[in-house]
């Protein structure tokens, strides 16, 4: 063996070896990414997936052109304007192959949710406002068969029914007696169960929680400014963002946003504010202005909005026990059932919030105006907010099955629009992310060293087929998905018995 006799030695040993293994270290890689056919790399390499002949656009460096993919084991390992062998080739001429569709706003992880959002192009749903506490409770809602990634925040109002009823309520998918509940929604919180509350909130973090899920709307008048500032205080402490459902107002009030930029200001706390759209309907410029000022003194500050003139929410809402025909500018025809597309009258609204509180309506309050002007605004990321879908009889507001390829349909079909949008849907919500889950680092874009997490689809074709009347039906153009570097949709089709999708979970929690 050999020895080294001082130090100058060893640091020159040390320096040759560093040498070496980064000249291997390098040739290994070209050598892996190397498209030049030879005999000897073509033989003994292959990529496990080609995806050749596609438009691949890459929002975060620019590249937008015609170039061949390959990938190995879940990962982009190359990017070329040049041929390449694979196990697998996907031939992409005339479509675009784009990052994989991020949705911060999904209330569906079950199979049939995850089966139609992964044919609207989207490769990680989460979810964000309304969460999960225990954070792992999201799980047991896929059945362990997702075909794509997932997540959630930790839920506020999930750790209030705890702390305040000992009511177990992990996710909105978990059944609940409303009338029950209805001290958690309406009464304010003791100091000490304040104290309570900030516990399990931490508690989740380190359990993985992509943040906090802040459902303020829904019980405005239990949350005190101590409360708040607990939640917000917590967040900053952990660096987790805060997403949001702010107080509503009548018409276009600005109150519940400013109340919300003052607590991120005043803590630094990250935040993002849910449906931008359905909070602000005619007040959507004066929001946006709020949230850009904000933003340039350094708040940190997000946004989202959804391409649809209605919102969803359930019959026994908070908001339904105010003057909510004042609040949406509605009156009781503009409220639909969406079982069977009947709209109410005042007498069987009554009769539907006593009989059916677990039930959900579609209320059309927005106008397209307001939605053009939210979607289309910079910076402001697409986001599903998809309805729970569980049972393919079941009829839910359609956003959870169309929101990605209408937005691409309608709002981005132009050149220099088509990337921006693609832009809202991939590296935005991933840089939204990526502080407390470092996985989003390698989302959201095509790039060496990236998850294939890829959508490919026809910007010729693309468009919602689900409507308010038939939700159930799949968008169009969507012809290829990847998940982690594995095939989950060929041809417009989702390939039975693949399930690569994985729960993806915060910084603080275990790895």
């Amino acid at each position: 063996m050999t020895r080294f006799h001082d130090r100058a030695e060893i640091g020159q040993a040390f320096q040759a070896m560093l040498l070496l293994i980064l000249g291997v270290a390098t040739f290994v890689a070209l050598a892996a990414c190397d498209p030049t056919p030879n005999p000897a790399s073509e033989e003994t390499r292959h990529f496990d997936i080609v995806i050749q002949n596609g438009r691949v656009i890459d929002p975060e460096s620019g590249l937008d052109g015609l170039r061949n993919i390959g990938i190995v084991e879940g990962k982009i390992l190359a990017i070329t304007d040049q041929p390449m062998a694979g196990q697998t080739i996907i031939d992409a001429d005339g479509m675009i192959v784009a990052p994989g569709f991020i949705d911060l706003h999904s209330h569906t992880p079950t199979p049939l949710g995850q089966y139609y959002q992964v044919l609207d192009g989207v490769t990680t749903a989460l979810e964000l406002e309304a969460g999960a506490y225990p954070v792992e409770a999201i799980k047991s809602f896929t059945d362990n068969k997702a075909v794509i990634n997932y997540g959630a925040s930790v839920s506020h109002l999930a750790i209030r029914l705890l702390v305040k009823q000992n009511i177990v309520k992990p996710h909105l998918l978990s059944n609940i007696d409303f009338a029950a509940a209805l001290p958690s929604a309406t009464q304010p919180a003791t100091p000490q169960e304040i104290d309570e509350m900030r516990m399990h909130i931490e508690r989740g973090l380190s359990e993985g929680g992509l943040g906090i899920g802040l459902l303020l709307d829904y019980i405005s008048e239990a949350v005190s400014e101590d409360e708040l500032e607990m939640i917000f205080s917590a967040a900053a402490a952990h660096e987790a963002p805060v997403f949001v459902h702010i107080r509503r107002g009548l018409p276009g009030d600005t109150t519940g946003l400013l109340e919300i930029v003052e607590a991120a200001r005043k803590y630094g706390t990250p935040v993002h504010i849910c449906h931008l759209n359905a909070s602000a309907m005619g007040g959507t410029s004066q929001f946006l202005s709020i949230i850009n000022k904000a933003r340039a003194s350094g708040v940190d500050i997000t946004t989202e909005a959804y391409p649809w003139n209605a919102g969803s929410t359930s019959i026994s809402a908070a908001v339904f026990d105010k003057d909510w025909q004042a609040i949406f500018d509605i009156d009781y025809g503009d409220i639909e059932w969406p079982e069977t597309g009947e709209r109410f009258t005042e007498q069987t609204w009554n009769e539907y919030r006593e009989k059916f509180p677990n039930g959900t309506v579609i209320h059309h309050y927005g106008r397209e105006a307001w939605t053009g002007l939210a979607m289309t605004a910079k910076d402001v990321i697409i986001a599903s907010d998809a309805m729970p879908l569980v049972n393919p009889n079941q009829r839910v507001h359609p956003r959870g099955i169309g929101t990605f390829s209408k937005a691409l349909g309608k709002y981005f079909t132009s050149d220099p629009a088509l990337v921006e949008g693609l832009r809202k849907m991939t590296l935005l919500p991933a840089l939204r992310l990526q502080s407390i889950a470092p996985r989003f680092e390698r989302k959201g874009r095509i790039q060496i060293g990236m998850d294939a997490d890829i959508t490919i689809f026809d910007p010729s074709a693309i468009g919602a087929v689900a409507t308010y009347r038939s939700p159930l039906q799949a968008s169009k153009g969507i012809t290829y998905v990847l998940v982690g570097g594995k095939l989950v949709v060929n041809q417009g089709q989702v390939i039975e018995d693949v399930y690569p999708g994985e729960m993806i979970l915060g910084a603080t929690g275990p790895h």
